[in-house]
């Protein structure tokens, strides 16, 4: 098993209202997003958001251009403008930043894998999201949000501490027995629903481990020793997680971590881009 990330992935609103109280709260940057609404999160995030928040967008700030016939729908950003973009929001090298959303944590999940995958230690995620800021008695911002202050100095380059990998990888992991981990719905995985994307199925070989499993009645991530009973018998290092398109697979990553049973590579194409290629295998049903 790989070593703990420099940061543990998850804070609790507690402890942020802490830092805010005691004047030194980390950056923090809302995530919230809608797939079938791509303007409902910035709209929201102009209207409220948690104190000094600024905001990060899936398809402009945490994902790169789509290609048609090529790339998933969510590709991987370029990390030289993914880090500019972090240090417009102030986020330096070493600066703690947290990322929250209001639903249920995969939006703010791929933030967090971005910046622990541009190499920076101390980045985590509001567990419970806004929900939960505002249960704990956290106040919110309202009105205009201020302009963004002077940008953090450019960052040293590092080496990831969260992997990736890409379509041809994951081909030539097949019949390997590397675990991959699906965290669509059940009923994406066997095929018998898909509201998305053109092909229905999943990659052969594939284990179903819905994302929202991670969560508990409350909105909030389950405790690491339930987590760690989800990933009992995968071997978490070199697992493989995917989903539709690199979104809530990011969410199993952040729940692997926190559990502490290791370390998965995110596949970010996942399913959208697997299925642009006709010579990728496609399986259906639960097995």
């Amino acid at each position: 098993m790989t070593t703990p990330l420099p940061t543990p992935p998850l804070i609790a609103a507690e402890a942020l209202l802490a830092a805010y109280a005691a004047g030194r709260p980390p950056v923090v940057v809302d995530c919230r997003f809608r797939l079938d609404d791509p303007q409902a999160g910035a709209t929201a995030w102009r209207t409220s958001r948690l104190p000094g928040a600024g905001y990060g967008d899936l398809e402009q700030d945490f994902s790169g251009p789509v290609e048609p016939e090529r790339s998933g729908r969510h590709p991987l950003p370029d990390m030289n403008r993914l880090r500019d973009r972090f240090r417009s929001w102030g986020i330096g090298a070493t600066t703690p930043v947290v990322f929250y959303d209001d639903a249920g944590g995969p939006f703010a999940a791929r933030a967090w894998w971005l910046a622990c995958h541009s190499g920076h230690p101390h980045a985590q995620v509001l567990d419970g999201g806004m929900a939960a800021w505002i249960a704990a008695g956290g106040e919110l911002d309202s009105g205009p949000p201020a302009p963004p202050g002077p940008p953090a100095p450019p960052w040293p380059d590092r080496p990831p501490l969260l992997d990736a990998v890409t379509a041809a990888q994951v081909a030539g992991l097949l019949g390997s027995g590397t675990p991959l981990l699906d965290a669509r719905t059940r009923e994406r995985f066997a095929g018998e629903a898909e509201p998305i994307d053109p092909v229905a199925g999943h990659i052969p070989g594939a284990l179903c481990l819905p994302h929202g499993d991670n969560l508990g009645p409350d909105g909030r991530w389950l405790p690491p020793q339930e987590l760690a009973a989800r990933w009992a018998g995968i071997d978490a290092d070199h697992a493989v997680c995917y989903c539709g398109s690199g979104v809530t697979a990011a969410h199993n990553v952040l729940a692997a971590v926190h559990a502490g049973v290791g370390r998965p590579r995110l596949y970010v194409g996942s399913w959208s881009e697997w299925i642009q290629d006709p010579e990728h295998p496609v399986a259906t049903g639960h097995a």
